[in-house]
């Protein structure tokens, strides 16, 4: 019998996770990561209350250091660079899989079980481990999972990856858990009113001030109220009407101006992709067709896949890609199965 760690939100999906790696076999303890000073109390009596009733230990783990300094600065410095971050990504990848595994070996625990949907399975052709979608592909979370290495795989286990949402409820219900209807967060965990801005001046020590507006030539055509307010592909809420619609298409934040464009020009084709965390095969020797998506809530679209360096790949859609957003991921499938991802750096026309 193996000895696993639960990470434990007191969300619904990491406590049937937990049970349903009791029933596998294996001997469970319950962690819960403090994160930042305010994180909610509930969850963590939440959590506590189903390893209660589960019969095993609970740890709650104070990680807020690690978790500001390597989500909340990094959070903070991607936009000062005028990109985009992705914060649940970089906390899975240092925080969950990072400091939390590494707690997890301390405490003697083989493995760690968390309720993403998603699942690991071993190839024995190619000998790796492989990050496969979830069975409810609308909560399929394989895309912030894309960092996992072949180490980490190894160590993981996604039990509620064979079930829907529907069955994950309906589980928690039957054994009486105290969040079995709780709602599942929606927003950045440390940015819960959804006001980025006020989260970065309180964070950062000041305001962000207003800057040119500039048309594609380079040409100032109004007054912005502060790059850092302004996201690729954006229309609503620029401040100031124009004689037509108009877009975000580029940010500069060292001269703080935002560019602005027409619909068409939001487009590209080719997608440079770096710090890529190769999954199913261990490099791209030729290039080859997959299915990729730029953004969460994006479909997957079939693009080129090719190495261009070491840590670089190069996508090229089919069908161009609308509002390509520099520090945002990229991941590309086989079917159900992750073959790599990483950090966007540009789109091309």
């Amino acid at each position: 019998m193996s000895r696993a760690m639960i990470a434990m939100s007191g969300g619904v999906d990491s406590s049937v996770a937990a049970l349903l790696a009791i029933r596998q076999g294996c001997e469970a303890v319950g962690a819960t990561m403090r994160l930042f000073d305010k994180s909610a109390d509930c969850d963590i009596r939440d959590a506590k209350s189903v390893c209660e009733r589960l019969g095993i230990e609970h740890h709650v783990f104070d990680m807020r250091e690690e978790f500001g300094r390597e989500v909340m600065r990094r959070f903070a410095d991607t936009y000062l660079s005028g990109e985009t971050p992705n914060p649940c990504i970089v906390c899975n990848q240092y925080i969950k899989f990072g400091g939390l595994l590494r707690r997890a070996r301390e405490l003697g625990c083989s493995h760690i079980v968390t309720g993403h949907y998603a699942s690991v399975r071993y190839d024995g052709g190619s000998r790796r481990w492989l990050l496969v979608k979830a069975a409810d592909k609308a909560k399929d979370q394989t895309y912030f999972l894309y960092t996992l290495r072949q180490e980490q795989l190894a160590e993981i286990l996604f039990p509620v990856g064979e079930l829907t949402k529907a069955e994950v409820r309906k589980v928690a219900e039957t054994n009486h858990f105290i969040n079995s209807r709780k709602h599942d967060s929606q927003d950045i965990c440390f940015v819960p009113d959804g006001d980025y801005v006020r989260f970065l001046e309180k964070y950062c020590g000041g305001e962000f001030p207003g800057g040119d507006f500039l048309d594609l030539n380079g040409n100032v055509i109004g007054r912005h109220k502060g790059a850092i307010r302004y996201t690729i592909g954006q229309r609503k809420g620029l401040g100031m009407g124009f004689n037509k619609p108009m877009y975000v298409c580029r940010k500069d934040m060292a001269a703080n101006t935002v560019t602005l464009g027409d619909n068409a020009d939001l487009y590209s084709r080719r997608v440079t992709v770096r710090d890529v965390n190769m999954i199913a095969v261990s490099r791209i020797d030729r290039p080859m067709r997959v299915r990729a998506k730029v953004r969460y809530s994006q479909r997957e679209e079939v693009a080129r896949l090719e190495q261009t360096g070491e840590n670089e790949i190069t996508l090229e859609f089919d069908t161009p890609q609308r509002a390509v957003a520099p520090g945002q991921a990229a991941v590309c499938y086989d079917g159900d199965c992750v073959i790599c991802g990483g950090r966007i750096i540009c789109g091309i026309n």
